[in-house]
């Protein structure tokens, strides 16, 4: 028969395995959260060995502004690649503790296009499909590298549009960007007027300021349209790229 000071012993036994067990889970959880984390940060392609003077249009909730604010960061040499290194530097200041513009950790782009001005839409080669041109919305779809001919889609040709308020170029080589924000950033955006209008002015302008032939802005949502950031700013329309370094109060992005 087991004495008292027996039983004492093996329960203490018993709860020191089962804390231990519990405390491995624990770092074992911990440790595959971490690299979740950095696999999902971790940039699509390797910087430059260098760093460069690049320029973030920085919101400040508290005073309503977007203030143009110079940093040493290194960026891939490719085009959109450096776009979206950019917009994931300007969301990483926004992560930091005591933001003055705080916004969900993470990544908040999953893609950036640009594509060349004049946008031009593309009309199907048969007399069903060929009598109307395409809206500026084309330049979502000419996005997709998915689409192909077929017996159901027949080939197309490209179509200027003849709308004269059109995405049209102000100087040669002008782009307009389209830039694929994710869903997980989105659902977790603040909501408001101003704290959203922000967000696009801060983006904006940083396109602005570090990649001129950026004429234009549209915005998707894992690449669907959508109609507003978090229920008040627009991102159905078309921005122009333009420097946004004043106070939001001036420049509302409140859908009409």
């Amino acid at each position: 028969m087991n004495t008292r000071a027996q039983r004492i012993i093996f329960w203490c036994l018993i709860a020191g395995i089962v804390a231990m067990g519990s405390l491995l889970a624990f770092h074992r959880q911990h440790f595959r959260n971490s690299v979740a984390a950095m696999a999902e940060d971790a940039p699509l392609d390797a910087p430059t060995a260098s760093t460069e003077p690049i320029t973030l249009l920085l919101a400040n909730d508290a005073e309503g502004t977007v203030t143009a604010t110079n940093r040493q960061i290194a960026l891939p040499q490719e085009v959109t690649a450096r776009v979206r290194s950019l917009l994931d530097h300007l969301n990483a200041e926004y992560a930091l503790p005591g933001s003055a513009h705080p916004l969900p950790p993470g990544t908040m782009v999953d893609d950036v296009f640009l594509l060349p001005l004049p946008i031009v839409g593309h009309a199907q080669n048969n007399s069903a499909s060929s009598s109307s041109p395409t809206d500026t919305s084309s330049a979502t779809s000419s996005a997709n590298p998915s689409a192909t001919a077929s017996a159901d889609n027949p080939p197309s040709s490209p179509v200027a549009s003849t709308d004269p308020a059109a995405l049209q170029p102000q100087s040669p080589g002008g782009e307009l960007a389209v830039v694929n924000l994710r869903s997980s950033f989105v659902s977790q955006h603040p909501s408001g007027v101003e704290v959203e209008s922000l967000t696009l002015f801060s983006i904006i302008g940083t396109l602005h300021a570090n990649v001129p032939q950026i004429e234009q802005v549209r915005f998707l949502v894992d690449g669907q349209p959508r109609e507003t950031l978090a229920g008040h700013a627009d991102l159905l329309r078309t921005y122009p790229s333009r420097d946004t370094s004043i106070a939001a109060s001036s420049l509302s992005l409140k859908k009409k």
